[in-house]
């Protein structure tokens, strides 16, 4: 039987890697994104980072506090992708592990990396998110070191 947590994230990740970072912030601050996307996280969700740039250590709270972060996140680079490549776990814990590719807006300078996040969920819903750079270390911290 599929686990449900796992075909949520996955569609919800599906919306990411079909638009450029940028444009879904733009499209959830206008209103634009669907309800269904928006209805896999808990209104009372918490972003964390513990390594990846502009506010690594920060805590954002809320839907509002996601897209704040997802905001500060991409702002200082041109144009972001962050393809899924796979997701480890099962139940109430995943690590969704990607390909981060970007163009820094000021330098040029590109990016080509991996990056995961560590997803909490409750009742079918994304609780906690936990963003790292290296997906060995989001692996470790979900207790799914492979």
């Amino acid at each position: 039987m599929p686990d449900a947590n796992v075909e949520n994230l996955r569609a919800m990740l599906a919306v990411y890697s079909t638009q450029t970072i940028q444009a879904l912030s733009e499209a959830w601050r206008r209103g634009e994104v669907d309800p269904a996307l928006l209805a896999l996280f808990d209104p009372e969700v918490t972003y964390e980072d513990y390594d990846l740039p502009d506010h690594a250590g920060e805590v954002f709270h809320g839907l509002q506090g996601v897209l704040e972060a997802t905001e500060t996140w991409s702002e200082p680079y041109e144009e972001i992708t962050n393809e899924l490549q796979r997701i480890v776990g099962s139940g109430d814990c995943l690590v969704a592990i990607h390909r981060f590719r970007a163009r820094a807006r000021y330098t040029g300078i590109e990016f080509d990396q991996p990056s995961a996040y560590v997803y909490t969920f409750r009742d079918g819903k994304i609780v906690r998110i936990q963003g790292y750079w290296d997906p060995q270390e989001a692996l470790a911290a979900a207790g799914l070191v492979e």
